[in-house]
């Protein structure tokens, strides 16, 4: 099955290798491409190969397009070779994180062999290991020569507790692949052990609070003086948090920070879609980019998981419904929104990264919002997928769908961020198989912590 999968993917592969190239050639030198498809016939597949094929080539971002040092995720891949942010060896907490689950599709779809992946998360756990810590917890940016910490920003110079939490997520979710390996799986499951309990999650509740703060810095403190309140992308969080055998938060911070006693609560619907929860603590648009539906659920099955607060599924299926049916319906009339082409997310823009969402759109569509989307809107997805593949493949280079694009103002660039591209072969192996969810809930320290906050859950334990 995986030999079979692997063939048709290179031979799909290699369909689209001169699209591929000849986009490639012409972005070096113009920086603002026309937005054309390079292809006189369309490709015809199954969805199945083009689910391999997307899969295989974000994947490959993860794999082929680590840092060498580390084995990290850069935080960007620029296909121009233009980095006016950061520095091409600056690696991502977060999104390596996302990336640590991307590489076991590449095991499971039969690209590279066990034994491969199991050498570079040795590789990238020796890294971890050294690099700057601030109370067990990664900074969002990391030198990935030196393992030193980068500056995401001027004093957001030290731990980064939620890029720690996306980070721990894929952590934890590769020991349960290898926990009854062999020796040196072994070996590296007990690496990761050790890494998770050295993360001290409730010192970031700031002299005890009831409420996680999302910044330290030995330098500034507290000044950055973020207190993560829900909803958004950050439950993963308190339930690493609350799962830590070492360093655990009470139930009242969930409860008094994250639930704000339980005004996180939403009783309204927007687009007849009912929200379930408060997107916003300090604001009132309906609804946040779609990212929020992802991130935490890599890991985090929300089939069957709740609380007194919410029925996850319901609240993530009905996020991309109302991001689906906004792109129908289209009421800013920008180019090229429809049926096929919809979901909005942080993600480039023509104003640089930018939290598109539809109460703060600016016509840019960025492909992970619908790809990721998979076990939501699976058909609405694969509409997404097809239009890019099949009708606007200038879009598409070796990484995947390039990070964002607008019709609407005839822009795009061949940049990639590595929090875009890796939920997508994640989120699409768990619509396909399932796969990271049933390692995730596995985890006994996972279970433990959502029993300790008082959700219902399903597990293949």
């Amino acid at each position: 099955m995986k030999i079979g999968k692997q063939k048709y993917t290179f031979l799909f592969l290699i369909g689209l290798l001169y699209c591929i190239v000849s986009c490639e050639k012409s972005v070096k030198s113009n920086k603002k491409v026309a937005l054309t498809s390079a292809k006189t016939t369309k490709i015809n597949t199954s969805d199945e190969q083009l689910l391999d094929t997307i899969q295989y080539q974000t994947f490959n971002y993860f794999w082929e397009g680590a840092e060498p040092n580390s084995g990290l995720a850069r935080e960007r891949l620029h296909m121009d070779d233009v980095y006016p942010t950061s520095p091409k060896n600056t690696v991502t907490t977060g999104g390596s994180g996302f990336g640590l689950m991307a590489i076991l599709v590449g095991v499971e779809r039969g690209w590279i062999t066990r034994e491969q992946a199991l050498n570079r998360y040795l590789k990238i756990v020796n890294f971890l290991e050294k690099a700057d810590r601030f109370h067990g917890a990664w900074p969002h940016w990391i030198d990935g020569e030196t393992g030193k910490v980068h500056p995401f920003s001027k004093k957001d110079d030290g731990g980064d507790l939620v890029e720690t939490a996306f980070l721990v997520q894929g952590l934890l979710t590769v020991s349960e692949y290898f926990k009854n390996g062999n020796e040196k799986e072994k070996e590296l499951v007990a690496k990761i052990d050790k890494l998770w309990k050295e993360v001290e999650w409730n010192w970031y509740t700031k002299n005890g609070e009831d409420v996680l703060y999302w910044h330290w810095s030995t330098k500034y403190g507290w000044e950055m003086n973020f207190p993560v309140g829900g909803y958004n992308e950050c439950l993963i969080m308190y339930v690493l948090a609350a799962a830590s055998p070492t360093y655990p938060i009470s139930k009242d911070v969930y409860e008094k920070g994250w639930a704000r006693n339980g005004k996180i609560v939403s009783d309204k619907s927007y687009y007849g879609e009912e929200l379930v929860l408060d997107y916003y603590e300090h604001g009132n648009d309906n609804i946040g980019p779609l990212f929020w539906a992802h991130y935490s659920y890599l890991g985090l099955n929300p089939k069957g998981l709740s609380d007194q607060y919410a029925d996850y599924w319901k609240l993530t299926q009905n996020h991309a419904k109302i991001h689906y049916k906004y792109g129908v319906d289209n009421p800013k009339k920008f180019k090229g929104y429809g049926d096929s082409l919809w979901g909005l997310t942080s993600s480039y823009s023509m104003k640089g990264y930018y939290g598109h969402r539809p109460e703060n759109d600016l016509g840019v569509v960025a492909p992970t919002a619908a790809l990721s989307s998979f076990p939501y809107t699976p058909k609405k997805s694969m509409k997404v997928l097809k239009n890019l593949y099949q009708n606007h493949d200038s879009l598409v280079g070796k990484y995947g769908p390039y990070d964002a694009f607008s019709f609407e103002k005839n822009w795009y660039l061949p940049r990639y961020l590595a929090i875009d591209q890796g939920p997508i072969p994640v989120m699409i192996e768990n619509y396909r198989t399932g796969l990271f969810w049933n390692l995730f809930m596995k985890n006994n320290d996972v279970q433990n912590g959502l029993n300790k906050l008082g959700f219902t859950y399903e597990s293949n334990n």
